[in-house]
């Protein structure tokens, strides 16, 4: 069993950053591959990065150039949000994707609102 637990969310104005940080309790596998998720009122949860063990990074394309994934030790993986933009207002959640066995985990949720 693992806990995913989130942090680092707001209220910022646009163009400014903000850092989520996901923080994994229970036992990590190196192929493990943590993502981050978004989900904004009315719509459904997105793919927002993923990283795995290696660490390689895969960006949806709205994202990419403005937010960074990394991944420390432990599965520890953080968010590095700039140049925000209020589309990019939602509750962002922590995901972990483990093949074998088949299991998935999912964080409570941090919200991100970014002001215009």
């Amino acid at each position: 069993q693992v806990h995913l637990a989130e942090s680092g969310g707001g209220l910022v104005q646009a163009g400014r950053s903000l850092r989520l940080s996901c923080v994994p309790s229970g036992s990590i596998f190196a192929n493990d591959v943590m993502a981050w998720y978004r989900q904004a009122p009315g719509k459904q949860r997105e793919l927002v990065a993923t990283i795995t063990g290696t660490g390689r990074a895969n960006y949806t394309d709205s994202v990419t150039g403005r937010f960074t994934i990394s991944r420390g030790n432990a599965g520890l993986t953080y968010l590095q949000m700039n140049a925000l933009k209020p589309e990019d207002t939602a509750v962002y959640y922590c995901n972990l994707n483990r093949l074998y066995p088949r299991e998935t985990y999912w964080g409570q949720g941090t919200q991100v609102t970014v002001s215009s």
